[in-house]
């Protein structure tokens, strides 16, 4: 899946995502897999925080609580569902939410996310996010109807309107065979100012 790269890619999507996260926020894993997203992001949101996380793949669920320490297992609710159906599970007002795509390194590499899915699960995803946070993609394309996946997903921020704003995170630019990581922001609304006396208040200039 790209070796070194990928786990390159990996510690630059949790430091992104762990820059948009406070104690007490919610967050989603919308790809358990191992579960070491998941692990990363029920630290980050503390003891006041939650995490939900979904995968199609019930084995990868066990797996996954088994491997998160006990002091973390209150701060997590797993869901053995798609993650296009987050949005029925969720409430809006989320900080963060972690995408990798692919297979399930050491399963079934047949069984792995798809276009259709991954496009629905990031509509719903946005329209989970609170204003501020972050969704983190890191799409891979060197397995069979990866490469389609990352071009959809890349189409797909290119149609987004102005308020959801986007960057390519790898370093360089990507080969045909590299994962491409994108982070998504949902860009906060600047309030209108208020009227006083019938007028706008005037800004303090310099001098």
């Amino acid at each position: 899946m790209g070796g070194d790269v990928a786990q390159r890619l990996t510690t630059l999507a949790r430091d992104a995502v762990a820059a948009r996260l406070a104690t007490g926020d919610r967050a989603v894993d919308a790809t358990v897999g191992n579960g070491h997203d998941l692990h990363f992001l029920a630290g980050a949101v503390g003891a006041d925080g939650h995490v939900w996380g979904f995968d199609i793949q019930e084995g990868a669920l066990c797996g996954a609580r088994r491997r998160l320490p006990a002091h973390l297992q209150h701060r997590v609710t797993l869901l053995h569902h798609g993650h296009e159906h987050m949005g029925a599970h969720v409430a809006p007002g989320v900080a963060a939410i972690m995408f990798n795509l692919g297979y399930l390194p050491g399963g079934d590499h047949s069984v792995t996310t798809r276009v259709d899915t991954t496009i629905a699960a990031l509509e719903a995803a946005l329209g989970l996010l609170a204003p501020g946070g972050c969704i983190s993609v890191l799409a891979y394309t060197g397995h069979p109807g990866g490469r389609e996946e990352a071009q959809a997903v890349a189409a797909w921020l290119r149609e987004q309107p102005p308020s959801c704003r986007w960057v390519l995170l790898n370093p360089e630019p990507p080969a045909a065979r590299t994962p491409r990581l994108y982070l998504v922001s949902l860009v906060r609304q600047q309030r209108a100012p208020t009227r006083i006396g019938g007028q706008y208040p005037r800004s303090k200039s310099m001098g």
